[in-house]
C-alpha cells in the first residue's frame, strides 16, 4: 500500500502542477471552521494599535495584541472567534468595534479526483460534498472507467463531530504509516447508495479506476481490445462488441489464453462458439487481460477445388477482352 500510494502521490503532484485552479461553488463563509495555517485579520475601529494579522499555529491558537494568553481559534467560526476576541479587547477598550475575517485559508488541502473522469482536477471544498457530487463535478466518468473507485484519506478530517468509522478511517494493515483507503462500486455510487457515497474531506484523493482490457484477435470483424466493465463480460458479448466473426472463422474451437494466478504464464481454454450460441455449452466469462484468438478454419478438399476452378474461370474471363479495340454504339 505504501508503494502504491507513493506512486499515486507523485502522479497527483505532477497533475497539480499543470492543472488550472478549480472554481467550486461558493457558500456562506459562516460555515467555515478555522484550522492551523489559516490567516486571521482583525481590525478595531479607531484603535489601530489593536489591529492584528495572525496565523493559527499547529496547536490551533493565535496571539492578540496586549493579551498574555493565546486565543484558541481552531474549529471556531469567524462569528464565534470574533465574539471571543471582542470580549478579550473589552478588558482594555470601552465598547470595542472589532472586524475579524479569515483572510487566507490554508488549513485544508484540496481534494483531488483523477483517473477515468472527464475533468481530472483539484477541488477546494467550501462545504461538505459526497463522492457522487465530486464525480459529477468532474464531468462524470469516461468510457474507459471500470467498476471501482478508490478513495484515499490522507489526513483525519478537521473539526468533524461524526462517528470515527465514518470519517477517521483506519488502515486495514494496522500500520499507522499506511494511508487508509476504501474501495467503492461505481454502480452503487451512481445509484446513490449511502454506503457507497461517503462524504469527501479536504485532502482526500479519489481515483476512478480504469477498466482492465481483454484482447480479441484473429478471424473477427474488428480485432481490438474491449474493456471489462463492472458486471463482467462473456465471450459472446465480447465477440458481438467487435462486430462478430468472419465467414472463415473456426468457431468450434476458439482459444482463450488466460494468465495463471501469480504467474506470467497462460493457460489455454477452448470454447465452442456454435454450441454456446445454441445453449448447449455454458458461455465463458472473460477475465482481465484474457486473449481471445479466433483461428481460421481449414478448407475442405471440395472447397479448395471449387476456389481453384472459380479463380481460374475469373482469370480467363478477365483476359477475354485484352488486346481488342473499343467502339461506341450510338
Amino acid at each position: 500500500m505504501k508503494a502504491i500510494f507513493a506512486s499515486l502521490i507523485i502522479t497527483v503532484t505532477a497533475f497539480a502542477a499543470s492543472a488550472q485552479s478549480p472554481k467550486p461553488p461558493q457558500v456562506d463563509t459562516q460555515g467555515y471552521l478555522i484550522g492551523p495555517g489559516d490567516e486571521i485579520t482583525g481590525k478595531v475601529l479607531g484603535e489601530p494599535q489593536f489591529d492584528f494579522v495572525a496565523t493559527v499555529d499547529e496547536n490551533g491558537q493565535i496571539t492578540v495584541p496586549f493579551s498574555d494568553n493565546p486565543v484558541i481559534a481552531k474549529c471556531q467560526s469567524e462569528r464565534t472567534l470574533r465574539k471571543e476576541v471582542n470580549d478579550l479587547l473589552a478588558k482594555y477598550l470601552r465598547n470595542p468595534q472589532l472586524s475579524l475575517r479569515v483572510t487566507e485559508r490554508k488549513s485544508r488541502p484540496p481534494a483531488t479526483i483523477y483517473g477515468e473522469v472527464r475533468t481530472p482536477q483539484q477541488v477546494v471544498l467550501m462545504r461538505k460534498a459526497t463522492l457522487l457530487e465530486l464525480i459529477a463535478f468532474s464531468g462524470d466518468v469516461t468510457e474507459q472507467a471500470g467498476g471501482t473507485v478508490q478513495v484515499f484519506r490522507t489526513q483525519p478530517p478537521l473539526c468533524e463531530k461524526v462517528r470515527d468509522e465514518d470519517a477517521n478511517w483506519k488502515s486495514k494493515s494496522g500500520d499507522p504509516d499506511d494511508v487508509p483507503s476504501r474501495v467503492f462500486s461505481l454502480a452503487d455510487i451512481k445509484q446513490g447508495l449511502d454506503e457507497a457515497n461517503p462524504v469527501i474531506y479536504p485532502g482526500d484523493v479519489i481515483v476512478v479506476e480504469k477498466a482492465p482490457p481483454v484482447y480479441i484477435t484473429g478471424e473477427v470483424v474488428q480485432p481490438q481490445g474491449v474493456y471489462l466493465k463492472e458486471g463482467g463480460l462473456s465471450l459472446t458479448e465480447a465477440i458481438a462488441k467487435i462486430g462478430g466473426v468472419r465467414r472463415e472463422a473456426k468457431t468450434k474451437d476458439i482459444k482463450i489464453y488466460r494468465l495463471k494466478k501469480g504467474s506470467k504464464d497462460r493457460e489455454i481454454i477452448s470454447a465452442n462458439y456454435e454450441l454456446i450460441k445454441k445453449g448447449e455449452q455454458k458461455d465463458v466469462m472473460l477475465q482481465p487481460y484474457d486473449i481471445v484468438e479466433v483461428d481460421k478454419s481449414k478448407k475442405s478438399i471440395a472447397q479448395t477445388i471449387l476456389d481453384i476452378v472459380t479463380g481460374a474461370s475469373r482469370t480467363a474471363l478477365s483476359s477475354v477482352g485484352n488486346g481488342l479495340g473499343t467502339r461506341v454504339l450510338y
